[in-house]
C-alpha cells in the first residue's frame, strides 16, 4: 500500500512575529463553555450590542437590489469617498478631498497598510501600550522596531508627552495615536494633541491617528492631530463605521491621508482585497448622511453602563477603576488582588462565568489590569459584578 510522505509545514520566519487579538480567542473559549451548558456573561468582545440602525440596513438591501454587487474602485466608490471627505472636513476642520480617502474592509487594513507602506526593517514605530494588539503585531511582522509609549493610569491613561519626546529619534518613522483609546477608555486632550505636535516638530514623521471611537466620548470633545496646523500632510486618520453605527459585521473603515500616500495604499488594496464590498459602501453613505440620533442614544447608554460598572468595581475587594472618558471599556487595576492578570481573567471565566480580557492582551504594560467591555445590558453588568464580588470573597 502506497503511503504518502509526511511533509512538515515550513512557514516563513515572519509568521513567528505575527500576533493575534485575544478577544476572539476568549470569545471562542466562552462559547465552548456555553455549549457545555454554562451561563457566561460576555464582557470580552469589543463590539456594540445594538443592531445596525434600520435606515442603514434598508440602504444596504436596496443597494443589493440595485446591483451594487460587483467590483468597485480599490480606493472605494467615489460617492462614499465624497461623503467621507465632507464629513472629515467638517469634523476635523481641515480641507479633505476624495482622492485623500481610501475605503477598506474594516479598520485593521489601514493599520497594516500604513505600516507596510512606510516602515523598513529597523525603522522605529512608537505605539501606545497598553493598546490595540494589532499595532505591535504589524510592526513586528514587517521587521520594524516596536517602541512602546506607556499609557499611565495616574494621567487617566494618557501618555506623558515628555516621555514620548524622549523616544523620538532619527529612526522614528511612524507614531501611532489612539483616542478615545482601547483598552483603557483614555482620551487625549486638546493640550495633549498640541504638545505631541510640538514634540514632533518639523521632522518627517508620519502619525497614524486611530480615531475609530471618536463619536463615543462621554466628557469633553474629540480632538484630532490632523486638525493641528502643519500636521495634516503627516497624518493618516483611521476611522470607520463599526463602533459608531454598530456595523462590525459589515467590515468597513477608511483612511484619510495625503493623496500621494493614498494612491499607494490603494495599490495595497488592489493586491489584497481588490475592493470593499460595494453594497456596504452605499449603506455607509446612508450612515453618514442619515439621522444621527441612534448614535447619540448608543453613546448615552454606554455612559450609563460605564457608570454602573465603574461604581461596582470600586466596591470589590482588590479592584480599583478610573472613570474612562470614551469608548466602551473599563480598565480596572487589580494589583491588590495579588493575582497576575491572565490568571485572574481565566479564573473569572472558568469559575465565575464572566468573560473579560487580561490587560496583558494589550501589551506588557497591561499587567495588573483587566479589560471589561460595557457593550452588554445593565442587568448583565450588575450580575457580572455580583459574580466577580463573590469570586473575590472566596479567593482573596
Amino acid at each position: 500500500m502506497h503511503r504518502t510522505a509526511r511533509h512538515d509545514l515550513q512557514l516563513a520566519k515572519r509568521m513567528t512575529r505575527l500576533g493575534t487579538e485575544t478577544a476572539f480567542e476568549v470569545l471562542v473559549k466562552a462559547k465552548a463553555l456555553e455549549a457545555q451548558g454554562r451561563d457566561i456573561i460576555h464582557l470580552e468582545i469589543g463590539e456594540p450590542d445594538f443592531d445596525t440602525p434600520a435606515n442603514i440596513i434598508e440602504a444596504g438591501c436596496d443597494a443589493l437590489h440595485r446591483s451594487f454587487t460587483h467590483y468597485g474602485p480599490s480606493a472605494g466608490l467615489m460617492e462614499l469617498r465624497e461623503v467621507i471627505a465632507q464629513y472629515v472636513s467638517e469634523t476635523r476642520r481641515v480641507n479633505v478631498t476624495p482622492d485623500e480617502v481610501v475605503v477598506v474592509p474594516g479598520g485593521k487594513p489601514i493599520i497594516f497598510f500604513s505600516v507596510l507602506a512606510l516602515a523598513e526593517e529597523g525603522d522605529e514605530i512608537i505605539y501606545p501600550n497598553p493598546g490595540f494588539p494589532i499595532y505591535e503585531s504589524m510592526i513586528n511582522y514587517v521587521g520594524a522596531k516596536a517602541v512602546p509609549i506607556r499609557l499611565r493610569e495616574e494621567l487617566d491613561f494618557r501618555l506623558d508627552v515628555d516621555e514620548l519626546a524622549s523616544l523620538i529619534n532619527d529612526r522614528t518613522k511612524l507614531i501611532i495615536l489612539n483616542s478615545p483609546q482601547n483598552p483603557t477608555g483614555g482620551v487625549l486632550t486638546k493640550d495633549d494633541i498640541a504638545a505631541i505636535a510640538r514634540a514632533i516638530g518639523d521632522r518627517n514623521i508620519m502619525v497614524l491617528s486611530d480615531e475609530i471611537y471618536s463619536r463615543l466620548i462621554f466628557e469633553g470633545e474629540h480632538h484630532s492631530i490632523m486638525s493641528v496646523d502643519g500636521m495634516k500632510e503627516r497624518t493618516i486618520l483611521l476611522d470607520g463605521f463599526s463602533k459608531t453605527y454598530a456595523m462590525t459585521g459589515w467590515r468597513m473603515g477608511y483612511g484619510v491621508m495625503r493623496a500621494d500616500l493614498a494612491a499607494h495604499i490603494s495599490r495595497l488594496m488592489t493586491n489584497s482585497n481588490s475592493c470593499t464590498a460595494s453594497f456596504t459602501q452605499i449603506a455607509g453613505i446612508e450612515a453618514l448622511r442619515g439621522p444621527q440620533d441612534v448614535v447619540d442614544t448608543m453613546r448615552t447608554e454606554f455612559q450609563k453602563r460605564r457608570d454602573v460598572m465603574v461604581a461596582g468595581l470600586n466596591k470589590i475587594k482588590g479592584f480599583s477603576c478610573r472613570l474612562p472618558k470614551g469608548a466602551f471599556y473599563v480598565f480596572p487595576n487589580i494589583t491588590k488582588t495579588g493575582w497576575p492578570s491572565k490568571k485572574l481573567a481565566d479564573s473569572l471565566l472558568d469559575d465565575a462565568g464572566v468573560a473579560a480580557l487580561s490587560g496583558t492582551a494589550f501589551g506588557d504594560f497591561g499587567e495588573g489590569y483587566l479589560r471589561f467591555s460595557v457593550a452588554n445590558s445593565i442587568e448583565n453588568i450588575r450580575e457580572a459584578l455580583d459574580r466577580v464580588s463573590d469570586w473575590t470573597k472566596k479567593n482573596l
